[in-house]
């Protein structure tokens, strides 16, 4: 590769960083080429993106994008899962590692902050972003839906009683 060439990949992988700030490195040494395009495909069905690149060049896109100190997970063949869902890509990567025995994690950067494999573990038990919100939105529910039951009630007590009121007065008249 010539220089121009070295440095478009150095700028893609930044820009990749810049726009999908969670990445996972994975170590795919001893998968069958089957078994790297099921994950890759497992990864693109989901909304992540997967690249290997060469550790020098890989070295300096996370200089300069300021993720310094993994230079010495960079041994050995590496793949980056990029992700805008920590806790998709944790699920995607902890599923194809219980099938695929040669699959390694050697570190994920979330949120700026790097987790080991027991933190991605426990990123994928997790419920997703969506979940989340509807389990939010059932609990800020419950209380309206509450509220809304006891008015009704009191509507048809207040009814009840202006008939019963009524029945009352037309009997007497």
């Amino acid at each position: 590769m010539n220089r121009t060439e070295k440095a478009a990949i150095v700028a893609g992988v930044r820009d990749r960083l810049a726009r999908l700030p969670h990445v996972y490195l994975t170590d795919f040494t001893g998968l069958k080429v089957k078994q790297v395009t099921e994950f890759r495909r497992r990864l693109r069905a989901a909304g992540l993106e997967y690249l290997v690149v060469k550790n020098t060049l890989a070295q300096r896109a996370l200089a300069e994008a300021s993720l310094a100190g993994l230079d010495q997970q960079l041994k050995g063949p590496t793949g980056f899962v990029f992700s805008a869902d920590p806790v998709a890509a944790a699920r995607v990567i902890t599923d194809f590692q219980k099938e695929a025995e040669a699959f390694k994690v050697k570190v994920g950067v979330v949120d700026g902050r790097t987790v080991s494999l027991q933190d991605i573990q426990r990123l994928a038990k997790l419920p997703s972003r969506v979940e989340l919100l509807a389990q939010l939105a059932g609990g800020l529910q419950a209380p309206l839906q509450a509220f809304v039951g006891a008015l009704n009630g009191l509507l048809y007590q207040w009814v009840g009683a202006l008939e019963a009121l009524r029945q009352q007065r037309g009997d007497a008249a």
